[in-house]
């Protein structure tokens, strides 16, 4: 996996909408961040445009990633939210610039989709707060990002879980939603697990739901060599009437139950306040042990 350059003082980064609409009033947080870090925001056309619920046709929406990303004075693209839109764009990009020059492709949530694509062609990404949120999260998550992106030595050091799967493992981070991963199965971009770390998070799905897109990616082999699984957060899930009769952690270990790797639950990532920046593709050593988790890049 190719890994772009970390940034520096002085390097613009871009702010651009892949998905849902966003304003200027909704980042101008996010903004004044990167200004503290001595970094210069670059707006896309995309901001503040709209059309129905997305940031902009698709075709704007492409055209907007697509010239950030040939801008070979753009050293990384901040995406600035999630909601919809990624996967029905993702098909007119032309990734051949960053096979060139890496940069950065930043988000989370519908932004999966690039973060597995991007895996496929062989390019680390970062999994991390948006602009639209970072403001939002814990001191935490933004230290995290900030050191990531300018290449200090990362480790994470989290409470175990009693639900815990122990063990040691290491391998590539993938992952980011599991919705989006779902949706993913049998295309371009969806992931090779073998031998690596899968990370998985959702937002205000059914259980029943929860379930179902574990047995498809069971069902696609994703579990078959995988290395190692980590959960972030598994946020406002609903039950019908009826109940599902398991929470999501239960659904999750029932689905991995056969295989023979760690399993790590309330990892600080996805749709939580303690969002830490992960860098997908990056090799990583993961510790379970039954009093605390150690994750580090190798």
């Amino acid at each position: 996996m190719r890994k772009p350059d970390f940034v520096k003082t002085g390097d613009k980064i871009a702010i651009v909408s892949t998905a849902r609409k966003i304003n200027l009033k909704e980042i101008k947080e996010a903004i004044a961040i990167l200004e503290t870090w001595g970094l210069v925001a670059i707006l896309g056309s995309t901001i503040g445009k709209e059309n129905n619920q997305f940031a902009g046709s698709d075709r704007e929406r492409a055209s907007d990633f697509q010239n950030m990303l040939d801008d070979k004075e753009i050293k990384g693209i901040w995406c600035a939210r999630g909601g919809y839109g990624t996967v029905r764009i993702i098909d007119k990009i032309d990734f051949s610039s960053i096979l060139k020059y890496p940069k950065w492709i930043i988000g989370y949530s519908d932004v999966t989709v690039l973060h597995s694509h991007l895996h496929t062609l062989g390019i680390c990404s970062l999994h991390a707060p948006m602009p639209i949120d970072i403001h939002k999260g814990t001191e935490a998550s933004m230290v995290s990002l900030k050191n990531t992106v300018f290449g200090e030595k990362i480790r994470y050091n989290i409470p175990s879980s009693k639900k815990n799967i122990l063990g040691n493992c290491k391998g590539q981070l993938i992952g980011g939603n599991l919705s989006i991963l779902y949706s993913l199965c049998g295309s371009a971009s969806s992931l090779d697990t073998s031998g690596k770390i899968l990370c998985i998070e959702d937002l205000d799905e059914y259980l029943y739901h929860i379930d179902r897109m574990l047995q498809n990616l069971k069902r696609n082999g994703y579990f078959d060599n995988l290395s190692g699984l980590i959960v972030g957060g598994m946020t406002k899930m609903h039950d019908n009437n009826v109940s599902f009769g398991k929470k999501a952690k239960r659904i999750i270990l029932d689905s991995v139950q056969e295989y023979d790797f760690p399993v790590v639950f309330n990892f600080p990532m996805g749709h939580v306040e303690d969002n830490r920046a992960l860098i997908m593709g990056a090799e990583a050593f993961l510790q379970v042990h039954k009093d605390q988790v150690t994750l580090e890049y190798i």
